[in-house]
């Protein structure tokens, strides 16, 4: 969910030559540092199109923007929950994937979600896990337990970064208290949010920038996607990305195409091209996720195929796919979180 700019900026591509197949223009609404520009290249040349990809930080920056009327955008990646709550209020074209030629590629194991069954709106970009990484030349213990954030060891405490994120914090915390996720119970509620303020003294940051804050050394735990946690670990080998005994997020970013977008005909070449093996591994190669789409491996880094933050251990549990809480529980939510961010 995923490599993130907390300034979110405007990044353009530029135009190549090339058959005459489509042209015309391509707008992406992407989370930021998440684009192949080898990919962006190589779809420009096949079709003659110019791209330009503008960045957001949450899916929740993404769903404000397209509510507010902005338009103009072709292509988004929304996160599994958004698009089902995007599906949900009428918000993306139907584009119909499943009937595109690549989709023969898509792994039967992302097809039927729960997100979008059958894959009438969607086509995977790129899943993972969000847990946290942990540097091991400051702590030493066993790190698969969420414990480390929410009752730190001394060495850890005022040396944590917590992403901000409502859904990735709670989640958090209602696994470690073992709760149900999409809670409404209020005394579980309370449970939660004693959880986190007790929590928060130990905690120096609640920021999207993961990867900067533990590789610089400003913090020695933070909460960070899989593929953003092997990044760090490349610039700092004493970094491991834990997989927590009670539980831990699994995600999914998809490729849709927003109602009314202004380029229909190469939103919908730009979705099926990036379900041909080849152009999926470019993503991931770039991203460093995994990416749903079968005979990419041939076409990906070896160093992908075997990353401890990619390839789960034998004994960790499944990752837990959160679908959209009801609006009363997201307003409940909303409380502790304005309360924690006090």
């Amino acid at each position: 969910m995923r490599n993130l700019f907390i300034a979110v900026a405007a990044i353009g591509f530029a135009q190549f030559g090339g058959p005459a197949f489509a042209a015309g223009e391509l707008h992406i609404y992407n989370w930021g540092d998440y684009t192949s520009p080898e990919m962006i290249e190589k779809f420009e040349k096949a079709y003659d199109v110019k791209v330009t990809v503008d960045g957001y930080d949450s899916n929740e920056t993404l769903l404000a923007k397209l509510k507010s009327g902005a338009a103009g955008y072709d292509v988004i990646m929304p996160g599994d929950y958004m698009v089902a709550i995007m599906i949900r209020e009428g918000m993306l074209e139907t584009v119909q994937p499943n009937k595109m030629a690549n989709f023969k590629n898509v792994d039967p194991r992302w097809v039927d979600v729960y997100w979008d069954s059958g894959r009438e709106y969607s086509v995977p970009w790129q899943w993972g896990t969000t847990t946290f990484a942990v540097n091991t030349d400051v702590y030493k213990g066993d790190i698969d337990t969420l414990a480390l954030m929410f009752d730190p060891p001394a060495e850890l405490r005022g040396r944590i970064n917590m992403l901000r994120d409502v859904n990735d914090v709670l989640n958090a915390g209602l696994r470690y208290l073992g709760l149900p996720r999409c809670n409404s119970n209020p005394e579980d509620l309370r449970k939660l949010n004693d959880l986190l303020l007790g929590a928060k003294p130990h905690w120096k940051t609640f920021a999207y920038e993961a990867k900067e804050m533990i590789t610089s050394g400003d913090v020695d735990l933070t909460q960070i996607w899989n593929g953003y946690s092997m990044r760090a670990r490349l610039d700092k080998p004493s970094l491991k990305y834990a997989y927590p005994r009670e539980g831990f997020t699994g995600w999914m970013d998809n490729a849709a195409v927003p109602k009314g977008a202004p380029n229909l005909e190469n939103a919908k070449l730009f979705i099926d091209f990036i379900m041909a093996p080849e152009n999926a591994a470019m993503i991931s190669n770039f991203a460093r996720y995994a990416n749903g789409i079968r005979g990419s491996d041939a076409y990906m880094d070896p160093e992908l195929l075997s990353a401890p933050e990619i390839v789960m251990p034998a004994g960790a549990p499944a990752p837990e796919f959160v679908p959209p809480c009801e609006d009363e529980v997201v307003r409940m939510y909303d409380k502790i979180w304005t309360n924690l961010l006090k």
